[in-house]
């Protein structure tokens, strides 16, 4: 019963936070309630346009399920040992072995693919004239000739 709850909490939050938006570009907030809410005169010395993108593959490769494969026998032992330390009936320990094999191979999935993934290498000219090349795993929606901003090393649409 417990599970069940645990679980129907959890869809709930994670179908709530869909739902929120952070992003400045919805609403009034004074700026005229554009889309993006910026005045069009202000200058951003973060900002620029994407010129180019480049895939730098990163050389390493592994079997395609390796990672889910070992996370979830991992995941699938880890969660029989917990069950079995807090004296499950057999019935909960089937199911927390389950949940650590699911759990271990998505975990070991993202690993393989944080590790054996490409990187790209953004090009961005800037607003007053640099060219600046960011290196990052995942373009994020960024595509060439889109206007982004450079936050935290990292290229984001604006």
């Amino acid at each position: 019963m417990n599970l069940r709850l645990l679980a129907i909490g959890m869809t709930t939050a994670v179908a709530l936070a869909g739902c929120a938006s952070t992003s400045p570009g919805y609403g009034s907030s004074g700026y005229g309630g554009g889309y993006n809410n910026a005045p069009a005169n202000r200058y951003c010395a973060d900002c620029g346009i994407v010129e180019r993108i480049d895939v730098v593959s990163s050389g390493r490769s592994a079997p395609s399920a390796t990672g889910a494969v070992l996370g979830g026998i991992v995941g699938a032992v880890a969660g029989r040992q917990i069950s079995d330390r807090t004296g499950g009936s057999e019935g909960n320990k089937n199911v927390s072995t389950v949940a650590g094999a699911v759990a271990g191979a998505a975990a070991g999935n993202a690993i393989q693919n944080r590790t054996t993934g490409d990187t790209y290498n953004i090009t961005v000219r800037m607003d007053d004239g640099r060219r600046v090349t960011i290196s990052q795993r995942d373009l994020g929606g960024v595509r060439e000739n889109t206007y982004v901003r450079i936050q935290n090393g990292r290229v984001v649409i604006r």
